[in-house]
């Protein structure tokens, strides 16, 4: 009977922690969202996160993200862009497409600062810090995913508030990526307090 008991807790426990994560999550970003460009406060730096290239263009995620985060410069909200993605790949290299789909959006290349190392939201953030100097920054991604990045950000020191890219819809992604989310979450949270791993360092970078 006790075993059973026991068995029971666990899968209630397996079950709740995911769903408590990101309510947890939810939570944080409350009051930090913003899909409203002229409501968003002024900040020195936005930091774009990767999603994906494909054959050396943007998938549409990245492209708005990218877009989204020109918006804020072109509106005057941000001075800088740091794109960060994934360059672990000699033939793979997000951040490269990212500053090119900025440029050819209008941003001027001495304005987009480069972070080849963002291999993960914890990885962008801690490096954000870190790398980079920053205390304090606009988020740009999809509002599926913003709530993490913003309780990631703040969790590692660099208050945020958070600029929705969604500028589609995303139908064929749309339900996966909330469902990935979950999981997600609750992996920030064990990365956050528990196992706090260090991504790839390396040398300051002092944006101007």
């Amino acid at each position: 009977m006790m075993l059973k008991k026991l068995i029971l807790i666990l899968a209630v426990a397996i079950v709740a922690a995911p769903l408590l994560a990101r309510l947890i999550s939810q939570l944080v970003a409350q009051g930090r969202e913003y899909d409203d460009l002229k409501a968003v406060p002024r900040h020195h730096v936005a930091i774009v996160f990767g999603a994906g290239v494909r054959n050396g263009l943007p998938t549409p995620m990245l492209y708005d993200r990218v877009a989204s985060a020109v918006d804020l410069y072109k509106a005057g909200v941000v001075d800088k862009l740091l794109m960060s993605g994934d360059n672990r790949y000699i033939d793979y290299n997000e951040p490269a497409v990212m500053r090119r789909t900025a440029t050819q959006l209008g941003v001027p290349d001495r304005d987009i600062v480069m972070d080849y190392a963002g291999r993960s939201t914890y990885d962008t953030c801690y490096r954000a810090r870190d790398i980079f100097g920053l205390s304090d920054a606009v988020l740009v991604t999809q509002r599926f995913h913003l709530d993490r990045a913003l309780m990631t950000c703040n969790s590692l020191g660099v208050r945020a508030v958070g600029y929705v890219a969604d500028r589609r819809v995303y139908s064929a992604s749309l339900w996966w990526n909330k469902l990935r989310e979950i999981p997600a979450t609750l992996n920030a949270f064990v990365e956050l307090y528990i196992t706090k791993p260090l991504p790839v360092l390396g040398e300051r970078v002092a944006i101007d």
